[in-house]
């Protein structure tokens, strides 16, 4: 009987882990629901990813211990909305614990009731499909029932802990 293949533990601290990852730029989202209540919640995440074109499907990921993860492993529809460059302050806001991050918010109503902020540079209205919990996060699997982009719009970038609006060639 041969042994099961694992993984070798760790070479490094989770510090060093967190600052390879931050090596990788990526666009920022702000992830949006409604909990049983109707009342609106979301964060800031740029743990996402497209997974399939047919059916079309994305994913992004969040910590088991947020405090909205109640929000979005019940909820059937969530949305993602993909931040502009001229949105660093929502951002920030929406990343910050212990406020009401909706405050002064313009909001829209998704096809399925998930808030969308106005002004984003692309939105993906999903039906909440899988859930698969791996490590310290939850990774959802949405399925996109609606997108739409602002045409001309640039992208609000995070690399290594920082907003960009573009990076020089």
């Amino acid at each position: 009987m041969s042994a099961i293949p694992q993984a070798l533990n760790p070479s490094f601290s989770s510090a060093d882990f967190r600052a390879a990852l931050g090596t990788f730029a990526t666009g920022v989202t702000v992830i949006t629901a409604r909990d049983a209540h109707g009342k609106p919640v979301g964060l800031t995440a740029n743990s996402f990813n497209s997974v399939s074109l047919t059916p079309p499907l994305v994913l992004w990921s969040l910590s088991r211990s947020a405090s909205t993860m109640p929000a979005f492993t019940r909820g059937s529809h969530y949305a993602i909305n993909i931040l502009a460059a001229d949105q660093r302050g929502i951002a920030e806001r929406f990343s910050r614990k212990d406020i009401d991050r909706f405050e002064g918010i313009k909001l829209l109503e998704g096809l399925s009731g998930a808030p969308i902020l106005d002004g984003v540079m692309a939105v993906f209205e999903c039906f909440n499909r899988s859930q698969y919990e791996e490590g310290d996060h939850v990774i959802f699997v949405g399925e996109v029932e609606h997108c739409a982009r602002r045409e001309g719009a640039l992208p609000l970038i995070f690399h290594g802990g920082r907003y960009y609006t573009e990076l020089p060639l």
